[in-house]
């Protein structure tokens, strides 16, 4: 095509939008939204999501980046849909400042919700103004013309012409508008079926897929010096012996207690790494824990709390009368990145270039301006996707890092690879968390009151609008002023029952604890779930009553039932074993799921082994059954390895988990049998499902280890006691 993208996305041309549907009629399409996606409304012109390319196939762009959600896929399924193309006739450009529409963050289980159906309203305009103006060239009414293939033709046979013919080089620039009727659901022919990911061939192949396998021509690698602890900073390191025992690095670079090195090869860097880690001598570090010995729960309590009323609805007295009480208990844990964190900077010509996987490109771009010192219009990010990370782990940091270098070192492509002790010792943690519950069931084994504090850090400190967020800020001879700061609403996700309780009463007491956090998939969600749905099987048993039947008589939704009652029948125990089952509403708005879990305990060696979950999700529309599947697949399986294994631990001065072994995750024999089933509602709006299993799968383990051997543990990773 002849003019720019950007030209496109800047063009301010508006043309009224016509309602002709061609073989459709309005009648026959789905009912208007209420309101446009929030993405859509914020980038309002069908261009920011869509082009015609010269050979007539679509692009599709998204401000969000593939994580390994599917939403790639799921997109080109929408646009492809609305556009009546086939599927690879559509291609998904990601996220990419100045390129694709500014989403923000790829978080929340939001990119169905808000990028996909911003997608589906774009295409839906665009096709009603192809179908205007193939009505106008042809001279016959749309009624009368049908869209195939990327062609537009009589119904009654005669010429045709294709999208690309229609714009002769230009593109839709139309403002999307409501009412903008949606293609009907009764002939959908790629929603809702389950398309494969394309891109899943091509890493079992083991071609380039991810930020990690970029090359360019003449890139040069580096690697990051990193303090031994939070506190310490740089004293010396002997620069002399580390240039005459690697000749050939290209530059050591040393601002303030940031210390990197750069050379052609990328094993020289990883040597001139491990040369310097012994050469440097750094301050003696601040402890991360300032009691003596105590343990982590016993240090969370002792520490000051800003403490926030979550909800409230009627009257407890206390915990006067309260049936049961119980504490539970959520330690650190890691993202556990399969791959480390990896970026690409180049800077040329007064433009900083990075290549990034972080989850929220536009963010990083201006926080990444601040930090080098330049316009924000001469940083430009590309998201590539990384392997293997749902929440904010190194990416922000790495790529802040490689923009350092890139500075210091301009007119090469720099690529920054973090080692596995980069990742496990300096990404954002999850938060420990502590939650207190207690109850009162009635006469007819109802809950009437319900109190629950929760003890948490924040969940967020992605790096938008606060540089001090990034940690090379803090090692600068000059550091950032400010403190880091994020999103503290994360920790009290899902705190809130969703059961019909008459009297509540929900607070969280927040910490500055000792390792850093940021967000982690399902932010606090997962131990919220984790308490709320073991809680509740300790009062179905305090009630005499069975645990699928004590949450429905407590629950006024029909869905939220529905996936209960739906996985009652298909859980199997076997002899020797225990099942629990669990169910959440994924923010008490998204989708709904139900999970249960059969685990096999050895008393003997005091382990676990979970056998089999099962899974029941009600995430609306589905747009790829594929794709929802393995969405929850993955989060009953990352589940379980947080659960029964996964702590972050540290003594007073350092990180103690920095390898596989010292933190363990699920080994291929180790993970269990799963099963998915998808309640499809077409005709309700989509839900976020990404983040939906992580809490109630954990619920069920738990649950199903006491009905295996007697022992309610609250604490994880669930550790079989002695006795």
């Amino acid at each position: 095509m002849h003019t720019s993208r950007r030209d496109f996305i800047r063009s301010t041309g508006c043309l009224t939008i016509g309602f002709c549907l061609g073989k459709w009629s309005l009648a026959e399409s789905v009912p208007f939204a209420q309101e446009l996606p929030s993405g859509l409304r914020m980038n309002d012109r069908i261009n920011a999501w869509l082009e015609v390319l010269a050979d007539g196939r679509v692009r599709v762009f998204t401000g969000k980046l593939e994580l390994g959600q599917g939403i790639r896929t799921a997109i080109a399924q929408v646009a492809a849909e609305e556009l009546d193309l086939e599927m690879q006739q559509v291609e998904v450009k990601l996220v990419e400042t100045g390129i694709t529409p500014n989403e923000g963050y790829t978080a929340g289980s939001a990119s169905i919700e808000n990028s996909a159906m911003s997608v589906r309203y774009a295409a839906a305009a665009a096709r009603q103004k192809l179908m205007e103006m193939a009505s106008q060239k042809l001279g016959i009414p749309p009624a009368q013309l049908q869209m195939m293939h990327g062609v537009i033709s009589p119904l009654a046979g005669g010429r045709s012409v294709n999208f690309a013919e229609l714009l002769n080089g230009q593109q839709l620039t139309d403002e999307v508008r409501q009412p903008v009727p949606l293609k009907p659901k009764d002939q959908y022919r790629l929603v809702g079926k389950a398309i494969p990911r394309d891109d899943i061939g091509r890493m079992v192949l083991g071609e380039p897929v991810y930020v990690q396998d970029l090359r360019f021509p003449g890139m040069v690698h580096a690697r990051i010096v990193h303090p031994p602890n939070y506190q310490a900073k740089l004293l010396q390191f002997d620069e002399a012996s580390i240039r005459k025992r690697f000749p050939g690095l290209l530059k050591i670079v040393v601002n303030g207690s940031f210390l990197g090195v750069i050379a052609a090869d990328e094993y020289k860097t990883m040597q001139a790494q491990q040369a310097l880690q012994q050469n440097a001598r750094w301050s003696a570090p601040d402890k991360l824990l300032s009691l003596n010995g105590p343990s982590l729960i016993d240090h969370i309590i002792s520490l000051p709390t800003k403490t926030e009323q979550v909800h409230k609805k009627g009257t407890i007295d206390g915990n006067a009368g309260m049936t049961l009480q119980a504490r539970y208990f959520k330690p650190y844990i890691m993202h556990g990145s399969i791959g480390p964190s990896c970026a690409v900077a180049l800077y040329d010509k007064d433009t900083l270039h990075v290549w990034s996987h972080s989850q929220g490109v536009y963010p990083l771009r201006d926080v990444l301006a601040t930090l080098v010192g330049l316009p924000a219009d001469n940083v430009h990010v590309t998201g590539v996707p990384g392997s293997g990370c749902y929440g904010h782990n190194g990416a922000d940091d790495v790529a802040a890092e490689a923009a350092l270098l890139a500075r210091a070192y301009p007119g090469k492509h720099i690529r920054l690879q973090w080692s596995r002790e980069d990742e496990h010792c300096w990404e954002p943690y999850g938060s420990a968390m502590i939650m207190d519950t207690s109850a009162r069931l009635d006469s007819n084994g109802k809950i009437t009151d319900w109190k629950y504090e929760l003890w948490s850090d924040t969940h967020g400190t992605r790096p938008g609008g606060n540089v001090a967020n990034l940690l090379p800020a803090h090692f600068l001879e000059k550091p950032f002023p400010g403190k880091v700061s994020g999103f503290s609403g994360g920790a009290y996700r899902n705190a809130q029952p969703y059961y019909k309780i008459p009297n509540q009463d929900v607070q969280v007491h927040f910490f500055n604890g000792p390792l850093r956090v940021s967000s982690l998939r399902g932010l606090g969600a997962y131990a919220n779930i984790f308490a709320i749905e073991s809680f509740m099987d300790e009062l179905a048993e305090k009630a005499g009553k069975d645990p699928y039947q004590f949450r429905i008589e407590h629950l006024e939704d029909e869905r939220a039932r529905e996936v209960i009652s739906r996985l009652r029948g298909m859980v199997q125990e076997l002899p020797g074993t225990g099942a629990g089952i669990a169910f959440s509403r994924y923010k008490n708005a998204a989708s709904y799921c139900a999970v249960a879990a059969r685990v096999r305990v050895d008393m003997k060696k005091r382990s676990v082994q979970v056998e089999k979950m099962w899974a029941v999700i009600d995430a609306g529309e589905t747009i790829n059954t594929d794709g929802l599947k393995n969405q929850t697949e993955g989060g009953m399986v990352q589940s379980a390895s947080w659960t029964i294994l996964e702590e972050v631990k540290f003594d007073q001065l350092h990180i103690t988990s920095r390898n596989w072994d010292s933190y363990p995750i699920f080994r291929f024999q180790q993970v269990p049998e799963v099963e998915v089933t998808i309640i499809d509602r077409p005709k309700e709006e989509a839900l976020g499902a990404g983040e939906a299993a992580q809490g109630p799968a954990a619920a069920a383990i738990a649950n199903a280890v006491y009905r295996a051997c007697g022992k309610r543990i609250r604490h994880l990773p669930l550790v079989i006691p002695i006795t």
